[in-house]
């Protein structure tokens, strides 16, 4: 079938992290589900005898839904399924490469609520699979649906020790001969995946852990809680006097540090502490990390002053991994708390992020809000847009062009883009003068009421 006779639908299957959207509708459905399942095989088999496939899966509703859905459409294509049950993304990964699967599946809509869901895949090597990947996918969704004879069906099978398997991996990243005794440590897993392992990692390596978003019940998925809603965990860190706090998104593959006084450091902040501790320890390959379009100004500055090169990408982790193996660096992520530490593991990892970060503060006896002596972030705004804009219109082209030479002129940047995960439009105005973020804004908000 070829690309030009397909129905316009076909481009949007895959968003820049898998499929997603409103759970029970559109392409997450249990029929999609199950055609995706036969489309991924039918791409990624070809003429292997066996294709064994991992599942894994937040703690959304839905997921008990999609989960038998994407079951049945695999096993009916010939593929042996492995359920992993609730389980971080980064997990999923990891078991992906462990147990030698030809293919990792992952049940999660991430930081979204619990209406949404989504599915994406990871291929034999632990890495996202590449848009090309993506488009012989949908290929293979619009066409027909071919199954096996029934002697050739698959089978499924629960694999119950999945968790301690993760708990050693990520307490693996952290240095050896240090501990985390005498520290106090709150952990917001989002009522999401890492509800059991989060805190069982920070406990086993020896801190006091006050867990909180760690009682899920399909409904409560980062409600109020996790990387998108921090506050609690602000809260909590204060009240209980402890030294740092993590929190979590609803799939664990992105985080947030709070310092001891309650203030949050972003995803920039993360990069360059691992950053500056990997140089120290020759773990920094090439001296060079990646970091996106989003990423504050101040960061590149900071790096730049210690002798890393700072490379930027599109938005998406898998952009950014993309990069990262392109220009061989082992660091790379995202203002929004995504993660890459490529030497352990093979996408956004959150609690591997946070024993990086917990390695520096701990083998240099530094605090948490030590991490803001680093550098001062640039002011810069984010904002999203519900309108329904075509961002590549001649208006919004002069509307930037006007903000960009006539305001920010070379102090600063301005950034639209579509979300990837959500039905949104975001900006980003960033700049050395806050002033003239002031203005921009301005001029952004009267652009999008007169459209």
């Amino acid at each position: 079938m070829k690309m030009k006779h397909m129905p316009k639908q076909l481009l949007n299957i895959f968003g820049t992290d898998g499929v997603r959207g409103l759970a029970n509708s559109g392409f997450i459905t249990p029929e999609n589900s199950m055609k995706l399942a036969i489309s991924a095989v039918k791409h990624f088999k070809k003429d292997m005898e066996d294709f064994k496939v991992v599942i894994g899966k937040d703690t959304r509703l839905s997921g008990y839904m999609l989960e038998p859905a994407l079951t049945a459409g695999f096993i009916a294509a010939g593929a042996d399924v492995m359920l992993l049950g609730p389980i971080p993304t980064p997990a999923v990964s990891v078991i992906t490469r462990t147990l030698r699967a030809n293919l990792g599946v992952v049940i999660s809509a991430s930081h979204n609520p619990y209406k949404d869901n989504g599915i994406k895949f990871f291929n034999d090597k632990g890495f996202k699979i590449s848009p090309l990947d993506e488009e012989k996918i949908t290929e293979f969704f619009f066409g027909e649906m071919k199954l096996v004879g029934p002697e050739k069906m698959g089978k499924a099978k629960r694999i119950n020790d999945i968790d301690g398997r993760y708990v050693e991996f990520v307490k693996a990243s952290f240095i050896r001969n240090l501990t985390l005794s005498g520290i106090k440590i709150v952990v917001d897993c989002a009522n999401g995946a890492a509800y059991k392992v989060a805190p069982e990692v920070f406990w086993e390596l020896g801190a006091e852990v006050i867990a909180i978003g760690n009682e899920p019940d399909g409904l409560n998925i980062n409600e109020e809680c996790g990387t998108t809603n921090p506050k609690l965990l602000q809260k909590t860190v204060v009240e209980h006097k402890a030294d740092i706090g993590f929190a979590l998104d609803g799939d664990a593959d992105r985080v947030i540090v709070v310092d001891e006084k309650g203030t949050i450091i972003d995803g920039d902040y993360i990069i360059a502490i691992i950053a500056t501790d990997w140089r120290n320890r020759g773990k920094l390959r090439g001296n060079k990390v990646v970091a996106t379009t989003m990423s504050n100004m101040a960061l590149w500055k900071y790096l730049n002053s210690i002798g890393i090169e700072l490379i930027r990408s599109d938005v998406g982790d898998k952009y950014v991994i993309e990069k990262m193996i392109e220009i061989e660096s082992n660091l790379g992520g995202e203002k929004s708390g995504h993660i890459v530490p490529l030497d352990y593991s093979t996408t956004g990892d959150a609690l591997v992020s946070a024993l990086q970060v917990l390695n520096y503060l701990v083998s240099n006896s530094k605090k948490a809000s030590d991490i803001h002596n680093l550098y001062k972030p640039y002011p810069q705004v984010f904002k999203n847009l519900n309108k329904e804009i075509d961002i590549h219109s001649n208006y919004v082209k002069k509307t930037i062009f006007s903000i960009e030479n006539e305001i920010l002129q070379k102090r600063g940047r301005l950034i639209i883009r579509k979300s990837g995960t959500e039905n949104i439009i975001r900006v980003m105005i960033e700049s050395e003068n806050e002033e003239d973020v002031e203005k921009a804004l301005v001029v952004i908000d009267k652009a999008v009421s007169q459209l």
